[in-house]
Formats: structure tokens, C-alpha cells, sequence
């Protein structure tokens, strides 16, 4: 059964909200930023990502009040570009995290899910018989043609990808604006794989980092929505305000290609998920915060949390009779 909770709520929201040199509180059901401009409320409620700049501070209701809304916090860097932290999704549930983990153990399964992820970006068929490496081929000439299609509609000159993490302002333009929209689709990719309860980390095609599959998830939309907006915002920017006309530019893109209604949808298509709770049998877990979760046994497979089983260890402990319900036993 797809979990009401989370879904809908990350498919109707916002997509994310980037703020720096501000404070951030709680103010009623919602939260405030303040500034020298003065005070604005947020209604968090309808916000999937909200993204940290320098100069930020944040209270502690603040943070509860979004976790409790479901907007997940992501602390960064200048202009929404360097990812140093994030808060945890909505859900409790583990059954996606679960089916992910499994998928991605098993190397015949997880080759499946990078063909999938691959298959998801091209528009026709890939041809029958493929390998990775020659599909990966194919990727690379997609994404070539897509940067030299954008240069031709904005005019902007494109060289190639070419930056430094360590001198960002070396980086010509477009590249400094590609890095940028980029880390803007990271953290929306990031808050819908939180929200849905998976793993960042346990990427298929990406491996290595603890955004892995945020990286895996990203590339699905990168050429119809990140690299257009990247030229675009270079070629329509002032001086000095590309990364904020980055960050517009991206979040009208986000808007009109509908991002947050495919995201969870893609994902879930990617790792082909069915009714995970019920194959887990796990249907009753997430609808209560206070509920145990299960216990894994080798023989049994999944037996009841919240248990004390010292009456049953009772029967087979040579008789002996002096362990109470006191007595520090798992409970689960």
C-alpha cells in the first residue's frame, strides 16, 4: 500500500527555498526568516526543501516545526552550491530503504536497476543486446548534444565541463551555472529520497559518497531541466547575480516541468516498487510513531517487537526459575 502520508505531501509542495545572512524561527504553525529588510513567514507545510546558506542561524522549534510538516533542512554553501548536511525525511517506515538495500546487495539485481535508471533518460527505446558500457556511451553523446543544443538557443559559448570546487570563481560562466542549477536539483533530489524513506547513500550507477543516489536520481532530469536553465541564466544575468538567477531560473524550471510530481514516481519505477510492506510483513509499522518495528530471526524470519520473550527462554533454561518480568531481555 503507497504510504498517503509522505507521497502526496512531497508531490504538492514547493520545491525548495534557499536563504543565507538571515535568522530562521518558528512563528505560530509555520516558520519566520528575518533580515534586515525585515520579517517574512513561510508556510513550511508546503515546502519540501528548505536549504541553509551562510550567515544562517535556526532555532530549535524552528527545526521541529518543519520535521513535523515534513520539510526536510539542508545546510550549504554560498549560493546553494556545497552540500554540508541535512536533516532526516519524514517517513519511519523502512520498507523502502529496506527493498533498496536488497537491490543493491545482489549484483544481478542491482545491474538491472542501472539499466532501468539508464533506459529512464532516453526518449526511444535503447536497442536490444546493449552493455552498460555501451549504454554509458550513449549517455555520453546525449548529454554532449544537450549542452551544444542549449549553447545554439542562448548563444552562450560552450567549451566544456570545466570547474574547480577549490577556486570557484576560476570556472567560466556557464560552468560556475551548470555547478550551481545542479546543486539545486541535488537538494530537491535529496529531500524526495529522504521523504520516501531511502538511502542516500546506496546509489546504483554512482557508488562511493553519501550522495550516490541522489546523483543517480539527478541525472534523470539534468538535460531537461539544469542545463537549459544554466544557459538561459547566463545569458539573461547581470553582473554579478548569476547564482541568484541560477536559483529563479531553476525554480520556475522545477515548477514547469512538475519535478516533484515525477520525482517519487521515478524513483519508485527506477527500484520497481510493488506493495513492500506487505511482502515485508511490515503493514502496521509506520502507523504509530510509538509502535516497536519488528525482530529479525534466522528461522522465523520477522517475529514480534515489543515482546518479552523470557517466558519462553524460561522453557528451555534447565529449569531454572528466577528470571522475572524485570529481567534485561531485548524487547525490540
Amino acid at each position: 500500500m503507497r504510504d498517503l502520508h509522505v507521497l502526496p505531501r512531497f508531490r504538492d509542495g514547493l520545491s525548495y527555498l534557499y536563504v543565507e545572512h538571515c535568522r530562521v524561527d518558528q512563528d505560530q504553525k509555520a516558520v519566520a526568516f528575518h533580515d534586515a529588510e525585515g520579517k517574512v513567514p513561510v508556510p513550511c507545510a508546503s515546502l519540501a526543501l528548505l536549504m541553509l546558506g551562510p550567515g544562517t542561524t535556526i532555532t530549535h522549534a524552528a527545526v521541529r516545526t518543519l520535521a513535523e510538516h515534513g520539510c526536510s533542512v539542508l545546510w550549504c554553501g554560498e549560493g546553494a552550491v556545497r552540500f554540508y548536511a541535512q536533516g532526516i525525511g519524514e517517513t519511519r517506515r523502512a520498507a523502502n530503504l529496506m527493498h533498496q538495500a536488497r537491490l543493491w546487495a545482489d549484483p544481478r539485481t542491482r545491474a538491472r536497476v542501472v539499466e532501468r535508471l539508464y533506459e529512464m533518460r532516453f526518449d526511444d527505446d535503447l536497442p536490444p543486446g546493449l552493455d552498460i558500457r555501451q549504454i554509458r556511451g550513449r549517455e555520453g553523446v546525449r548529454v554532449r548534444e544537450a549542452y551544444a543544443r542549449a549553447s545554439r538557443a542562448t548563444g552562450v559559448e560552450w567549451v566544456g565541463r570545466n570547474y574547480k570546487r577549490q577556486d570557484w570563481r576560476s570556472a567560466d560562466p556557464v560552468n560556475r551555472a551548470l555547478s550551481a542549477a545542479n546543486s539545486c536539483l541535488y537538494g530537491v533530489c535529496h529531500s524526495a529520497i529522504l521523504s520516501a524513506g531511502y538511502s542516500a547513500g546506496l546509489g546504483f550507477i554512482h557508488t562511493g559518497k553519501q550522495l550516490s543516489f541522489v546523483y543517480d536520481i539527478a541525472d534523470l532530469y539534468k538535460v531537461d531541466i539544469t542545463i537549459p536553465a544554466a544557459f538561459a541564466a547566463v545569458a539573461s544575468a547581470s553582473e554579478g547575480e548569476l547564482e541568484r538567477e541560477v536559483r529563479v531560473t531553476c525554480r520556475d524550471a522545477f515548477r514547469q516541468q512538475r519535478l516533484l510530481s515525477r520525482v517519487v514516481e521515478d524513483i519508485e519505477r527506477a527500484l520497481d516498487v510493488g506493495d513492500l510492506e506487505g511482502e515485508l510483513g511490515l503493514e502496521d509499522v509506520d502507523t504509530d510513531d510509538a509502535l516497536p518495528g519488528g525482530i529479525w530471526d534466522p528461522v522465523d524470519g520477522l517475529v514480534a517487537g515489543g515482546t518479552n520473550y523470557g517466558e519462553e527462554s524460561l522453557e528451555v533454561d534447565s529449569g531454572r526459575d528466577d528470571a522475572g518480568e524485570g529481567a534485561d531481555l531485548p524487547t525490540g
